[in-house]
């Protein structure tokens, strides 16, 4: 009872942190029809003022850090990005009028990860003064890029399948139509001479198609390539997924970009004195705005979401709760394998909630072109970003240090 008075104290001051009031305070003018707007070259600005110092800290931190340590909790990250996108394969593919690759265009946007949640985590925990590795947030690309790459090749697998299928169907009703066909000729035929029956009898059975014998006999026939689906009408290779295409549009992204860009100069430059007398002052005032212009493009989504289905609503409330305790339960191994703290395991739980709302939709969008972007960047900026950021931040933290302290 202890436990649950101490955790409902620290969950009700977390909603009260004003990085969540300007999100909720964006949703609120935009309810009420307020014109307000901030030109997207600001937002963009700020997003990658963010990133870089994030990325500053982190690659600080990796320099000055013990490698061994990031292993398990990157290798935590990545079977997240990977996990989350089967969990939409198997919950919101199953239920009722969602088409399978917009479930899973939606399971790689909420696999991948959000640079303002991500920064809004980390401000909440500076401001609760609770301890996390500075490199945690370098765990960014571990789950962002698997996401992403997954989604893309299921939704290409699936997207083969049902294509090859949709040919055997063809050709399935082809053949029924000519055997029809053959029917139906005139009784005349019947009357040939034995011989001639004998004769043609003697050539349909020359002419059936001689069973493999062989596995490479079989593949051949079927015109199965390497990726084992059979290819098209021409003989040429069938749509074969590339990943390093997908990987390198994911790193092309900004808000990665802007990650890695960080990093890199954390890693191989001091940048320590440039972090503390610019970045670290404005950081606050550029996130408050970030999460206003949040919080009115969400209620600006929520009319995209209606067109979809109701479902995708249910997903994208209950999934980044259920993500960030997943990745939670993982932070907890880590920590009492390896001492991560628990700033860090709430941290990895606030990535796993978070969905990307920055580089994910682009990569979506050119990896699978047959899916709905109403269905997936609606769900997570109407319901899955206000979710991550106003219950997930504070359920984490509060959880973190309900049970590990700090």
């Amino acid at each position: 009872m202890d436990f649950l008075s101490e955790f409902l104290t620290k969950f009700g001051a977390q909603l009260q942190s004003p990085t969540l009031g300007f999100l909720i305070g964006g949703i609120v003018i935009a309810a009420l029809g307020s014109k307000l707007a901030i030109p997207d070259a600001i937002y963009k600005f700020i997003v990658f003022m963010l990133l870089i110092k994030v990325g500053l800290k982190g690659g600080i931190a990796i320099r000055e850090a013990n490698l061994a340590e990031m292993l398990l909790p990157a290798l935590f990250a990545m079977v997240m990005g990977i996990l989350i996108v089967f969990i939409a394969s198997y919950t919101l593919a199953k239920l009722p009028n969602i088409r399978t690759v917009d479930a899973l265009a939606t399971g790689g946007l909420f696999g991948a990860v959000s640079g303002s949640t991500l920064a809004a985590g980390i401000t909440v925990l500076e401001a609760q003064g609770m301890e996390y590795e500075p490199w945690a947030g370098a765990l960014y690309p571990f789950m962002d890029i698997p996401a992403l790459v997954t989604a893309i090749v299921l939704a290409s697998i699936y997207t083969s399948k049902k294509k090859s299928l949709s040919e055997q169907r063809r050709t399935a009703d082809a053949s029924l139509s000519t055997a029809g066909e053959y029917s139906s000729l005139s009784t005349a035929g019947a009357s040939l001479s034995t011989a001639g029956a004998s004769s043609s009898t003697a050539g349909a059975s020359s002419s059936k198609p001689e069973y493999p014998t062989t596995r490479q006999e079989y593949r051949s026939q079927q015109r199965i390539t390497a990726s084992g689906y059979p290819s098209d009408q021409g003989g040429t290779a069938g749509n074969q997924v590339k990943i390093w295409p997908i990987i390198k549009e994911s790193l092309e992204g900004s808000a990665l970009s802007a990650l890695l860009l960080g990093l890199a100069l954390g890693l191989l430059t001091r940048p320590e004195s440039v972090v503390e007398s610019f970045y670290e002052p404005l950081f606050r005032g550029l996130l408050s705005i970030l999460m206003l212009v949040m919080g009115m493009e969400a209620w600006s989504r929520i009319n995209e979401l209606r067109k979809v289905a109701q479902w995708y609503a249910v997903y994208a409330f209950v999934g980044p709760l259920l993500h960030g305790f997943i990745a939670f339960g993982l932070g907890m191994i880590a920590h009492y394998a390896t001492g991560f703290s628990p700033g860090g395991v709430a941290l990895l739980a606030v990535i796993a909630a978070s969905s990307s709302d920055i580089s994910g939709p682009p990569t979506l969008r050119a990896g699978i072109p047959t899916a709905n972007p109403s269905a997936y960047i609606g769900a997570s900026t109407a319901v899955g970003t206000p979710v991550a950021i106003a219950l997930g931040i504070p359920l984490y933290i509060g959880l973190a240090q309900a049970l590990m302290g700090g």
